[in-house]
């Protein structure tokens, strides 16, 4: 979950009359994120991948911070296209590290190539939503918790899903990383139950595809 302004921790009604989580605050960056991407169920193997990698750079840092550079990450890892950052060497290391646009941290960015290994690998064996989404018996988890004290800081399911990916050789996937990685995902819906994204995501995860 996304950090959220202190002291603030019930749904708040916004001047547009909905009630929303209150992580979002007023940044218009960020209630779009909130309004059009957060909670809503993901299917995409690609679009997985490239959310996964960018909590891994989140790691220490603020969502916001991310996200304000994310179409700079899109553009300096080629799109997040798996075949791509899979055959980053040493060249591309030190390209990436002079890029200002991206978070240039060396772990992180040697992280994304084993990654894109893995993906790769669990392309063949059924594909990498197949995979994420086992954890939670491919459906979402919906707690409708009332309160951002309510939500924890990990799962059970999230260090499963932790625990595999670091023996298939993956970084920077603690529970806590996946965790947030599943909320985004919408794999656990942790909209607040009066926000009004709880219900509309809630609908979005009956139309899974398997």
């Amino acid at each position: 979950m996304p950090e959220k302004p202190p002291r603030l921790i019930e749904p708040i009604t916004h001047a547009d009359g909905l009630c929303r989580c209150p992580w979002p605050g007023t940044d218009p960056l960020y209630v779009a994120y909130h309004d059009d991407e957060w909670g809503a169920p993901e299917w995409d193997d690609r679009a997985l991948f490239e959310k996964l990698i960018l909590d891994g750079f989140q790691a220490g840092l603020s969502w916001i911070t991310i996200l304000r550079k994310r179409e700079s990450f899109r553009a300096a890892f080629d799109g997040f296209d798996p075949e791509k950052i899979a055959r980053y060497r040493e060249r591309k290391f030190a390209v990436l590290m002079a890029d200002a646009g991206i978070v240039r941290n060396r772990a992180k960015i040697e992280a994304a190539p084993a990654l894109a290994r893995i993906w790769l690998d669990l392309q063949e064996r059924g594909g990498f939503a197949r995979y994420i989404w086992n954890f939670v018996d491919g459906r979402p988890i919906a707690p409708r918790r009332r309160t951002l004290a309510d939500i924890p800081a990990q799962s059970p399911q999230a260090e499963a899903l932790s625990n595999d990916l670091k023996q298939r050789g993956a970084k920077f996937v603690g529970p806590t990383i996946v965790y947030a990685f599943m909320q985004a995902v919408g794999m656990v819906n942790d909209h607040l139950g009066a926000c009004h994204r709880q219900s509309a995501c809630a609908a979005l995860g009956e139309r899974r595809p398997w």
